[in-house]
């Protein structure tokens, strides 16, 4: 699919647009925003926010027709991660005395493109594209959002706006996890013991699907009521967590060669006595110290005890046998292409909690913020998809 990108480029299917001078250009648009990091009610709508710039050759301004929440933003709204987020969004200090208010969040996006930069040759205005938005930028809860050309794909041609904005985080937050650090691909997959932890989440659903697409053996931990869900979309055997003690249920079954870990906390103490040692069996976790190492620590020390606290818990386990990692979230439009190809294949399908108008944003929130979703949380920033 990266291939496919390039070539296109090279075809030059697109000649390259200039940017919009035009004084007609608008300079505002409705958006969910904080000024200040908290509780639900930070969040203010306002028809004032900044309009979006293409700063940088390679960007597009997209219409945003749908985007969804994750529990990031969550985090976000309350101020998990700002520190080293800002040192993303300014690493020079040059806005000294500027803050990152009015911040807009939100990750997915699905819509059309508006606007493309000078060295934009893939997308053209109109075209109907897909994309996770990193963190460190103005986020899609907007009816306009600013990307890169590279973090941006086409969006798969039988979903719509609405189900396309349930994929685009989530499935490369997996994608990441599975296959970038955990080496996992098509051509290996076949019969391996893969255990996915949480797995009736936005990305656990996801991980379950692309395992199974690439024929792995899939064990999935869950909640009773999520079963149903986990079973229908593939898994070979499902675990509920809330039936006895998941360590003991979980040592009754033959050992995994791959454990992905969307829960975390006391789960990491026993999980990896579930994997095949001397095998090169690989454990891999979404939940990290991180960022609050960089908010409670600074920038130095904090990524200084991150370095530490990893490459120990490495060394531990690799003398054990078994490899353990650390994944996170990766904007890609190459990795959105073959997510792509998987969707339209139907091999990949959204799975959606509940589905909110954009001016039900804080409701979705609360939803999101409720716990036990079953799959995404989605806005329709226009309605009727």
């Amino acid at each position: 699919a990266a291939g496919g990108r390039a070539l296109r480029w090279a075809n030059g299917r697109v000649p390259a647009r200039e940017f919009r001078a035009s004084p007609r250009a608008r300079i505002a648009m409705p958006s969910w925003v904080i000024d200040r990091y908290g509780s639900n009610d930070v969040l203010r709508f306002t028809r004032e926010m900044m309009f979006p710039i293409i700063h940088f050759p390679n960007e597009v301004i997209i219409k945003v027709h749908a985007a969804s929440l994750n529990p990031i933003d969550l985090s976000m709204r309350s101020g998990y991660g700002a520190t080293a987020l800002n040192m993303k969004r300014d690493p020079l200090k040059l806005k000294a005395g500027e803050t990152e208010f009015p911040l807009t969040l939100g990750r997915d996006v699905s819509g059309v493109v508006m606007e493309c930069g000078l060295g934009v040759s893939y997308f053209k205005p109109g075209d109907e594209v897909w994309a996770a938005i990193p963190p460190w930028k103005q986020g899609t809860l907007s009816e306009f959002v600013v990307a890169s050309g590279n973090e941006v794909s086409f969006k798969p041609k039988c979903l719509s706006h609405t189900e396309a904005a349930a994929l685009p985080y989530v499935g490369l937050t997996a994608w990441s996890a599975l296959n970038q650090v955990g080496g996992l691909n098509q051509s290996n997959c076949s019969g391996k013991r893969i255990l996915i932890l949480g797995a009736s989440g936005g990305v656990g659903t996801f991980a379950v699907q692309l395992m199974k697409a690439w024929n792995a053996h899939v064990t999935a931990v869950c909640s009773h009521d999520a079963s149903t869900l986990v079973k229908k979309l593939g898994a070979d055997d499902v675990i509920d967590y809330k039936s006895g003690n998941l360590e003991e249920q979980l040592k009754t079954l033959p050992l995994f060669d791959f454990i992905l870990d969307n829960v975390g906390g006391s789960t990491e103490k026993w999980a990896l006595d579930l994997l095949k040692k001397w095998s090169g069996a690989t454990y891999v976790t979404l939940v990290t110290p991180f960022l609050i190492n960089i908010d409670r620590l600074g920038v130095a020390d904090g990524m200084l005890q991150t370095g530490v606290t990893v490459g120990s818990k490495t060394l531990k386990h690799l003398l054990k046998g078994v490899h353990y990692r650390w994944a996170f979230f990766m904007p890609s439009g190459p990795s959105l292409d073959e997510i792509a190809e998987l969707v339209d294949s139907g091999k990949i399908q959204p799975v959606i909690d509940e589905v909110f108008s954009f001016s039900e944003v804080p409701e979705a929130f609360l939803k999101l913020e409720g716990g036990h979703a079953r799959g995404k949380t989605v806005i329709n920033v226009i309605s009727r998809q």
